[in-house]
Protein backbone atom coordinates (compact mmCIF):
# COMPACT_ATOMS: atom_id res chain seq x y z
CA UNK A 1 0.00 0.00 0.00
CA UNK A 2 1.19 3.18 -0.74
CA UNK A 3 1.58 5.58 2.64
CA UNK A 4 -0.22 9.08 3.47
CA UNK A 5 3.08 10.68 2.57
CA UNK A 6 2.79 10.25 -1.43
CA UNK A 7 3.10 13.27 -3.22
CA UNK A 8 4.02 14.83 -6.46
CA UNK A 9 2.82 16.19 -9.91
CA UNK A 10 1.41 13.91 -12.66
CA UNK A 11 1.30 14.49 -16.02
CA UNK A 12 -1.57 12.75 -17.43
CA UNK A 13 -2.50 12.31 -21.25
CA UNK A 14 -6.12 12.92 -21.39
CA UNK A 15 -8.50 10.64 -23.72
CA UNK A 16 -11.25 12.08 -25.29
CA UNK A 17 -15.03 11.21 -23.85
CA UNK A 18 -13.66 11.43 -20.23
CA UNK A 19 -14.50 14.50 -18.11
CA UNK A 20 -11.24 15.73 -16.18
CA UNK A 21 -13.39 14.68 -13.03
CA UNK A 22 -13.04 10.98 -14.52
CA UNK A 23 -9.65 11.58 -14.51
CA UNK A 24 -8.87 12.48 -10.88
CA UNK A 25 -11.29 9.69 -10.11
CA UNK A 26 -9.21 6.89 -11.80
CA UNK A 27 -6.05 8.62 -10.38
CA UNK A 28 -7.48 8.44 -6.39
CA UNK A 29 -7.88 4.80 -7.20
CA UNK A 30 -4.47 4.53 -8.76
CA UNK A 31 -3.04 6.39 -5.74
CA UNK A 32 -4.69 5.14 -3.07
CA UNK A 33 -5.70 8.38 -1.45
CA UNK A 34 -8.88 10.99 -2.10
CA UNK A 35 -6.11 14.31 -1.81
CA UNK A 36 -6.21 14.69 -5.64
CA UNK A 37 -6.56 17.86 -7.91
CA UNK A 38 -5.70 18.89 -11.31
CA UNK A 39 -5.44 22.16 -12.57
CA UNK A 40 -7.48 23.48 -15.65
CA UNK A 41 -10.31 21.53 -16.86
CA UNK A 42 -10.53 20.14 -20.01
CA UNK A 43 -13.58 19.59 -21.61
CA UNK A 44 -14.35 15.46 -22.73
CA UNK A 45 -14.11 15.63 -26.23
CA UNK A 46 -10.73 17.45 -25.89
CA UNK A 47 -7.28 15.32 -25.09
CA UNK A 48 -3.46 16.31 -24.09
CA UNK A 49 -2.03 17.56 -21.14
CA UNK A 50 -3.88 17.30 -18.06
CA UNK A 51 -1.68 18.42 -14.59
CA UNK A 52 -2.63 16.33 -12.22
CA UNK A 53 -1.61 16.88 -8.32
CA UNK A 54 -1.07 13.75 -5.87
CA UNK A 55 -1.21 14.19 -2.30
CA UNK A 56 0.28 17.46 -0.40
CA UNK A 57 0.93 18.62 -3.82
CA UNK A 58 -2.80 19.54 -4.69
CA UNK A 59 -2.58 22.37 -1.82
CA UNK A 60 -0.46 23.82 -4.43
CA UNK A 61 -3.16 24.65 -6.99
CA UNK A 62 -4.24 28.10 -6.23
CA UNK A 63 -0.29 29.52 -6.36
CA UNK A 64 0.38 27.72 -9.58
CA UNK A 65 2.43 30.42 -11.28
CA UNK A 66 2.63 29.57 -15.21
CA UNK A 67 0.07 31.83 -17.62
CA UNK A 68 0.62 29.62 -20.79
CA UNK A 69 -0.89 26.97 -22.36
CA UNK A 70 -0.57 25.15 -25.92
CA UNK A 71 -3.30 23.31 -27.35
CA UNK A 72 -3.54 22.07 -31.44
CA UNK A 73 -7.17 21.99 -32.74
CA UNK A 74 -8.35 21.31 -35.94
CA UNK A 75 -10.89 24.65 -36.88
CA UNK A 76 -13.58 23.83 -39.21
CA UNK A 77 -15.16 26.56 -41.26
CA UNK A 78 -18.14 27.40 -43.09
CA UNK A 79 -20.28 26.28 -39.72
CA UNK A 80 -21.55 27.41 -36.70
CA UNK A 81 -23.19 25.78 -33.31
CA UNK A 82 -24.14 26.57 -30.21
CA UNK A 83 -21.63 25.07 -28.14
CA UNK A 84 -18.93 26.50 -30.62
CA UNK A 85 -17.61 23.36 -31.50
CA UNK A 86 -18.42 20.60 -33.74
CA UNK A 87 -20.53 18.25 -30.89
CA UNK A 88 -23.19 20.72 -30.66
CA UNK A 89 -26.03 22.06 -32.51
CA UNK A 90 -25.39 23.46 -35.92
CA UNK A 91 -27.10 26.83 -36.45
CA UNK A 92 -26.04 28.31 -39.52
CA UNK A 93 -23.47 26.66 -42.54
CA UNK A 94 -22.00 28.38 -45.06
CA UNK A 95 -20.38 27.38 -48.34
CA UNK A 96 -18.66 30.38 -49.13
CA UNK A 97 -15.23 29.45 -47.55
CA UNK A 98 -12.38 32.09 -47.95
CA UNK A 99 -8.90 31.34 -49.48
CA UNK A 100 -6.18 29.95 -47.58
CA UNK A 101 -4.04 33.51 -47.92
CA UNK A 102 -7.11 34.99 -46.51
CA UNK A 103 -7.56 32.67 -43.65
CA UNK A 104 -3.78 32.44 -42.26
CA UNK A 105 -4.05 36.25 -42.57
CA UNK A 106 -6.95 36.90 -40.34
CA UNK A 107 -5.72 33.87 -38.20
CA UNK A 108 -2.84 36.16 -37.25
CA UNK A 109 -4.45 39.10 -36.39
CA UNK A 110 -5.85 37.42 -33.35
CA UNK A 111 -2.25 37.35 -32.30
CA UNK A 112 -1.53 39.28 -29.07
CA UNK A 113 -4.59 40.77 -26.55
CA UNK A 114 -8.16 40.66 -27.05
CA UNK A 115 -11.06 40.91 -25.22
CA UNK A 116 -12.80 37.54 -25.67
CA UNK A 117 -16.62 36.45 -24.51
CA UNK A 118 -16.61 33.13 -22.67
CA UNK A 119 -18.64 30.74 -24.09
CA UNK A 120 -22.14 29.57 -22.82
CA UNK A 121 -20.93 26.04 -22.78
CA UNK A 122 -18.55 26.64 -19.88
CA UNK A 123 -17.94 25.78 -16.54
CA UNK A 124 -17.69 29.66 -15.54
CA UNK A 125 -20.64 30.32 -13.21
CA UNK A 126 -23.01 33.18 -12.92
CA UNK A 127 -25.23 33.76 -10.02
CA UNK A 128 -23.92 30.43 -8.59
CA UNK A 129 -24.91 28.90 -11.51
CA UNK A 130 -22.54 27.22 -13.85
CA UNK A 131 -23.21 28.45 -17.77
CA UNK A 132 -23.11 25.00 -18.98
CA UNK A 133 -26.16 24.04 -16.62
CA UNK A 134 -28.08 27.13 -17.54
CA UNK A 135 -27.12 26.47 -21.33
CA UNK A 136 -28.37 23.08 -20.98
CA UNK A 137 -31.69 24.32 -19.92
CA UNK A 138 -32.12 26.61 -22.59
CA UNK A 139 -31.07 30.16 -20.90
CA UNK A 140 -28.55 32.22 -22.52
CA UNK A 141 -26.81 34.99 -20.35
CA UNK A 142 -25.15 38.00 -20.85
CA UNK A 143 -21.16 37.49 -20.19
CA UNK A 144 -18.73 39.94 -19.80
CA UNK A 145 -15.56 39.90 -21.87
CA UNK A 146 -12.42 38.91 -20.64
CA UNK A 147 -9.30 39.92 -22.16
CA UNK A 148 -7.02 37.09 -23.19
CA UNK A 149 -3.87 36.76 -24.89
CA UNK A 150 -2.18 34.67 -27.94
CA UNK A 151 1.51 34.89 -27.66
CA UNK A 152 1.58 32.43 -30.99
CA UNK A 153 -0.68 30.87 -33.60
CA UNK A 154 0.03 28.68 -36.45
CA UNK A 155 -1.98 27.91 -38.97
CA UNK A 156 -1.76 25.10 -41.60
CA UNK A 157 -4.16 23.65 -44.35
CA UNK A 158 -5.16 20.13 -44.23
CA UNK A 159 -6.55 17.49 -46.66
CA UNK A 160 -10.62 18.95 -46.27
CA UNK A 161 -10.45 22.55 -47.96
CA UNK A 162 -12.68 24.03 -45.25
CA UNK A 163 -10.55 22.49 -42.05
CA UNK A 164 -7.34 24.10 -40.70
CA UNK A 165 -4.99 22.96 -38.09
CA UNK A 166 -4.27 25.97 -35.25
CA UNK A 167 -1.27 25.65 -33.63
CA UNK A 168 -1.90 28.14 -30.37
CA UNK A 169 0.24 29.33 -27.13
CA UNK A 170 -2.21 31.40 -25.06
CA UNK A 171 -2.86 32.71 -22.13
CA UNK A 172 -4.65 30.93 -19.17
CA UNK A 173 -8.50 31.20 -19.68
CA UNK A 174 -8.27 31.01 -23.26
CA UNK A 175 -11.27 29.44 -25.17
CA UNK A 176 -10.01 27.80 -27.97
CA UNK A 177 -13.43 26.95 -29.10
CA UNK A 178 -13.77 30.85 -28.26
CA UNK A 179 -11.18 31.72 -30.91
CA UNK A 180 -12.46 29.29 -33.51
CA UNK A 181 -15.84 30.70 -33.49
CA UNK A 182 -14.12 34.30 -33.01
CA UNK A 183 -11.64 33.93 -36.46
CA UNK A 184 -14.99 32.01 -38.31
CA UNK A 185 -17.09 35.46 -37.63
CA UNK A 186 -14.31 37.71 -38.94
CA UNK A 187 -13.65 35.44 -42.23
CA UNK A 188 -17.49 35.95 -42.44
CA UNK A 189 -17.91 32.26 -42.73
CA UNK A 190 -18.17 31.00 -39.31
CA UNK A 191 -16.41 28.31 -37.77
CA UNK A 192 -16.45 25.54 -34.58
CA UNK A 193 -13.67 23.96 -33.60
CA UNK A 194 -13.40 19.84 -34.30
CA UNK A 195 -11.03 18.70 -31.89
CA UNK A 196 -8.38 20.04 -29.17
CA UNK A 197 -5.60 18.65 -28.20
CA UNK A 198 -3.68 20.54 -25.35
CA UNK A 199 0.08 20.36 -25.73
CA UNK A 200 1.37 22.33 -22.70
CA UNK A 201 0.30 23.60 -19.74
CA UNK A 202 1.73 24.72 -16.16
CA UNK A 203 5.72 24.34 -18.18
CA UNK A 204 4.93 20.93 -19.00
CA UNK A 205 4.59 18.93 -22.15
CA UNK A 206 2.94 16.04 -23.92
CA UNK A 207 5.67 14.40 -24.19
CA UNK A 208 5.80 14.08 -20.02
CA UNK A 209 2.36 12.74 -19.99
CA UNK A 210 1.13 9.07 -19.14
CA UNK A 211 -2.40 7.62 -20.33
CA UNK A 212 -4.15 6.10 -18.15
CA UNK A 213 -3.67 2.47 -20.00
CA UNK A 214 -0.08 3.16 -19.35
CA UNK A 215 -0.55 4.54 -15.60
CA UNK A 216 -3.20 0.93 -14.91
CA UNK A 217 -0.14 -1.50 -16.69
CA UNK A 218 2.43 0.26 -13.97
CA UNK A 219 3.16 -1.30 -10.73
CA UNK A 220 2.58 0.79 -7.19
CA UNK A 221 6.50 1.69 -6.85
CA UNK A 222 6.69 2.07 -10.76
CA UNK A 223 3.42 5.19 -10.64
CA UNK A 224 5.43 6.69 -7.44
CA UNK A 225 8.63 7.14 -9.12
CA UNK A 226 6.86 9.13 -12.01
CA UNK A 227 5.50 11.67 -10.09
CA UNK A 228 7.43 14.98 -10.36
CA UNK A 229 8.46 16.71 -7.05
CA UNK A 230 6.03 19.75 -6.32
CA UNK A 231 8.81 22.07 -6.51
CA UNK A 232 8.62 21.92 -10.10
CA UNK A 233 5.34 23.53 -10.46
CA UNK A 234 7.58 26.80 -8.82
CA UNK A 235 10.64 26.46 -10.84
CA UNK A 236 10.55 29.96 -12.66
CA UNK A 237 10.79 31.39 -9.03
CA UNK A 238 13.90 32.52 -7.39
CA UNK A 239 15.15 30.11 -4.78
CA UNK A 240 15.51 31.42 -1.29
CA UNK A 241 17.87 28.61 1.17
CA UNK A 242 17.36 29.57 4.19
CA UNK A 243 20.12 28.51 7.43
CA UNK A 244 18.34 26.09 9.66
CA UNK A 245 17.69 28.85 12.61
CA UNK A 246 16.16 31.18 9.91
CA UNK A 247 14.13 27.65 8.72
CA UNK A 248 12.38 26.91 12.35
CA UNK A 249 12.05 30.56 12.57
CA UNK A 250 10.16 30.29 9.05
CA UNK A 251 8.58 26.32 9.42
CA UNK A 252 7.04 28.32 12.89
CA UNK A 253 4.89 31.08 11.03
CA UNK A 254 8.06 34.02 11.49
CA UNK A 255 8.86 36.26 8.75
CA UNK A 256 12.17 36.32 7.55
CA UNK A 257 13.97 39.39 7.04
CA UNK A 258 15.78 39.88 3.83
CA UNK A 259 19.04 42.23 5.78
CA UNK A 260 19.29 39.14 7.81
CA UNK A 261 19.67 36.52 5.45
CA UNK A 262 21.38 39.27 2.25
CA UNK A 263 18.55 39.10 -0.26
CA UNK A 264 16.94 41.87 -2.03
CA UNK A 265 13.74 40.60 -3.58
CA UNK A 266 10.90 43.30 -4.37
CA UNK A 267 7.71 43.58 -2.68
CA UNK A 268 5.60 41.58 -3.68
CA UNK A 269 7.74 38.76 -5.52
CA UNK A 270 7.28 35.13 -4.62
CA UNK A 271 9.95 32.79 -3.68
CA UNK A 272 10.48 29.21 -3.52
CA UNK A 273 11.92 29.11 0.32
CA UNK A 274 14.20 26.05 1.07
CA UNK A 275 15.59 24.21 4.05
CA UNK A 276 18.16 21.80 4.54
CA UNK A 277 15.90 18.41 3.40
CA UNK A 278 15.51 21.10 0.12
CA UNK A 279 11.55 22.55 -1.05
CA UNK A 280 9.31 23.06 1.76
CA UNK A 281 6.70 26.57 1.45
CA UNK A 282 6.23 29.05 -1.04
CA UNK A 283 6.85 32.46 -0.40
CA UNK A 284 5.91 36.18 -0.46
CA UNK A 285 8.19 39.26 -0.05
CA UNK A 286 5.98 41.66 2.56
CA UNK A 287 6.85 45.31 3.93
CA UNK A 288 6.99 44.87 7.74
CA UNK A 289 7.71 47.76 10.15
CA UNK A 290 11.40 46.73 10.09
CA UNK A 291 11.80 46.24 6.45
CA UNK A 292 10.97 43.60 3.64
CA UNK A 293 10.67 40.05 4.80
CA UNK A 294 9.85 36.59 3.23
CA UNK A 295 6.68 34.97 4.94
CA UNK A 296 5.93 31.73 3.81
CA UNK A 297 2.43 31.51 2.59
CA UNK A 298 1.94 28.07 1.95
CA UNK A 299 3.59 25.00 3.86
CA UNK A 300 4.01 22.45 1.14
Amino acid sequence: MLNNEISGVLIVNKHGGVTSHDIVYKIRRLYSTRRVGHTGTLDPMATGVLVVLVGRAAKAAEYLVSDRKGYRALMRLGITTDTEDTSGTVLTESADIPDSETVERVCESFCGKYAQVPPMYSALKVGGKKLCDLARSGVTVERQAREVEIFSLDVSATDAPDTYALDVLCSSGTYIRTLCADIGEKLGCGAAMAALERTEAGGFSIDRAFSIAELEAMSEEQRCEILIPTEALFSSLEEVRLPDFYERLCRNGCEIYQKKIGTKYELGQQVRICGKDGFFALGEVRDYPDGLAIKAIKFL
